[in-house]
């Protein structure tokens, strides 16, 4: 495998479909395809299992569980299985923004250093250019940077907040769509300091609670001990689905914490195609749901291509913005270890529909998704598992095609092993601490052990080590590269991160005692 810190188990089984159907069928209902279609994108997607819900108007029409939330002990996902959702939560968070600026407490064109006194940006331009709303749209020319929460993981918000002083910029303020998380870790943070609460706090009283959630949480040891939680999958290239670990998202919550069930969901979505309203109550103000799903931001030109009628790509505030065979369509992906989630709605239709999964990196939201809306807004359907199939089989073909990286033969380290532990710190990233145990290097990322065997040079390959002190056989594609100084003493690692094409340096400091 690639590096992934996750522990990996085979569990390949077959896999049977579980339902919960909300409604009696009748013969014009369009759901009698969609079951086919759906038990065969179980089979050929090769996902544990999957849940969906859909919502017309202030009713759920349908509801289903489809294969297993834990595949080695046979337990069925049902309408209530949690899931991490994963960025669909974005919108919880921007919501609440919402909330605040219908109080009066701010403004979306407040400036976001003034919201937020921790948070600095890389120079004095961008301090005084950001307002809230560039936050909340993922337009401060802030590329993803994602390996330093990802792998240089914390609790601590404050301390999270403070890399992104050292966050080079990738464009100009409002200039090119970057998507970025620690924007909306800023957003939950400046909720927390004008509500007096945490969060995760908020999410529950303006939420959870009054939309009548009651299975979802924002914290990942609830999650895990609950008694109808799925776990979290991989696909290997085998087509064989393996268990990988939990993923923590710790102090980067309002960006992506919240676990729920598409029945929970379902209420979530009635808010949205109700104009803010639940049962009678609004939820948020209808002001609010029109700016949050109107567009603030070019993503991409995204022209019509294989299907002409779909194009457009859009950002709202925690929504993305498109139009589905001419449909106005509102949306938000997620996607976190082992879980893989989609969230849509189609405001003119009064349409809604859920799909969660416990299968990483996924397509299958977005099939699903698909499917369903072709068959309730009356379009000829498309095979999208058909097609999403055969992508798979061409890519498969294409990695077949690809040579490892070979190491050149008979090097070996410039400096004895114990020459290269200490620690090495980036302010942007996190530190890299390596030690040295039984003759081999070893160090820590996303809070999993890591060894790290030489490959050529002062360059060394991080492999995963499990629980059983099993060492990952992939090659990984995180190469360490260790550099040394002009008096030849080692003083920093190379890592190529987040796309860039220059590699990120950690400089040696001294370790903290």
């Amino acid at each position: 495998m690639k590096f992934s810190l996750a522990a990996l188990f085979c569990l390949l089984l077959s896999v049977p479909v579980v339902a919960q159907i909300s409604k009696t069928r009748h013969t014009n209902d369009p759901f009698l395809q969609i079951d086919s279609v759906l038990t065969s994108v179980l089979n050929d997607q090769h996902i544990a299992g999957f849940a969906v819900a859909v919502v017309k108007g202030d009713q759920v029409i349908y509801s289903k569980g489809f294969g297993y939330r834990d595949v080695e002990n046979k337990k069925p996902v049902t309408t209530n299985t949690l899931f991490a959702i994963g960025s669909s939560s974005k919108a919880f968070t921007a919501s609440l923004l919402g909330l605040l600026k219908k109080e009066g407490k701010l403004t979306f064109e407040d400036k976001a250093v003034d919201l937020l006194p921790q948070l600095r940006f890389y120079n004095d331009a961008m301090n005084s250019q950001i307002i809230l709303r560039d936050l909340m749209a993922h337009r401060s020319g802030l590329s993803r940077y994602d390996s330093s929460w990802f792998l240089f993981n914390s609790k601590d918000r404050d301390s999270i907040i403070a890399r992104v002083k050292y966050m080079k910029p990738t464009a100009a303020v409002r200039e090119k769509w970057f998507y970025n998380n620690f924007m909306y870790l800023a957003q939950g943070m400046i909720v927390e300091r004008f509500s007096g609460k945490t969060w995760e706090d908020n999410i529950k009283e303006k939420f959870f609670i009054p939309l009548e959630m009651t299975r979802s949480n924002t914290d990942i040891i609830t999650f895990q001990n609950d008694s109808d939680a799925a776990l979290p999958y991989t696909v290997s290239k085998e087509n064989a689905i393996k268990k990988v670990d939990y993923y923590n998202i710790n102090g980067m919550g309002p960006a992506g914490s919240i676990n729920s069930s598409v029945n929970d969901m379902a209420n979530w979505l009635k808010v949205w195609i109700n104009d803010g309203s639940f049962k009678g109550k609004e939820i948020l103000p209808k002001n609010y749901i029109t700016e949050a799903m109107s567009s603030q931001m070019v993503m991409s030109a995204d022209l019509p291509d294989k299907h002409s009628d779909i194009f457009l790509a859009n950002y709202g505030l925690g929504w993305m913005i498109g139009s589905y065979r001419g449909h106005y369509l509102v949306e938000h992906g997620g996607n976190i270890n082992g879980f893989s989630a989609n969230v849509a709605f189609f405001p003119s239709d009064k349409l809604g529909i859920v799909v969660l999964t416990n299968q990483n990196v996924s397509k299958v939201p977005m099939i699903v998704c698909n499917s369903i809306a072709d068959r309730m807004l009356n379009l000829k359907p498309e095979d999208w598992n058909g097609e999403v199939k055969a992508a798979a089989a061409e890519k498969a073909f294409q990695v077949k095609k690809e040579t490892k990286k070979m190491p050149v033969p008979n090097t070996k380290p410039s400096h004895p092993l114990k020459e290269y532990v200490g620690s090495y710190a980036n302010p942007a990233y996190g530190t890299i601490k390596i030690t040295i145990e039984n003759k081999g290097l070893y160090t820590k990322l996303q809070e999993g052990k890591i060894i790290l065997k030489h490959f050529h040079y002062d360059v060394f390959d991080p492999r995963a080590v499990d629980k059983k002190g099993k060492v990952d056989t992939g090659q990984s594609n995180l190469m360490f590269n260790f550099t040394s100084d002009v008096d030849g003493k080692i003083h920093g690692i190379e890592l190529l991160l987040d796309g860039n094409e220059k590699p990120v340096l950690f400089e040696r400091v001294a370790d903290k005692k």
